[in-house]
C-alpha cells in the first residue's frame, strides 16, 4: 500500500466515526466552539463593513451636523500652563516642608 492509499483509509475512517459520534449525540455535525481571544483583523473588518452598512441606512434617516472642533487661544493655553505650574509650585513646597 501506497502512504496516499493510507492516508485516504484513514481519513474515510475518521469521517465514518465523526457521523456516528453525531448520530450519537443527536446533533447533525459537529459545532466549532466560540474561540476566546481578540477577533483577527478579518473578522473585525467584516463586523465593521456590516456596521457600517448599517449605520448608513440609519444616518440617510436622522442626519446630524458634525460639530466644530473646538480650538484654545493662545491666551488661554497660557492660563493653563500658568495654573499648572502653581499647583506643581505648591506640591513642592508643600513637600520641602
Amino acid at each position: 500500500m501506497a502512504i496516499s492509499e493510507i492516508l485516504a483509509t484513514i481519513d474515510q475512517e475518521i469521517a465514518q466515526l465523526q457521523h456516528a459520534r453525531a448520530l450519537l449525540s443527536g446533533g447533525a455535525a459537529p459545532v466549532a466552539k466560540k474561540k476566546v481571544g481578540r477577533p483577527k483583523k478579518a473578522v473585525a473588518a467584516r463586523k465593521k463593513a456590516g456596521a457600517t452598512k448599517k449605520a448608513s441606512k440609519v444616518a440617510s434617516v436622522t442626519v446630524k451636523p458634525a460639530k466644530k472642533k473646538r480650538k484654545l487661544s493662545a491666551e488661554g493655553r497660557k492660563r493653563i500652563a500658568d495654573a499648572a505650574k502653581k499647583r506643581w509650585a505648591a506640591l513642592k513646597a508643600g513637600a520641602a516642608k
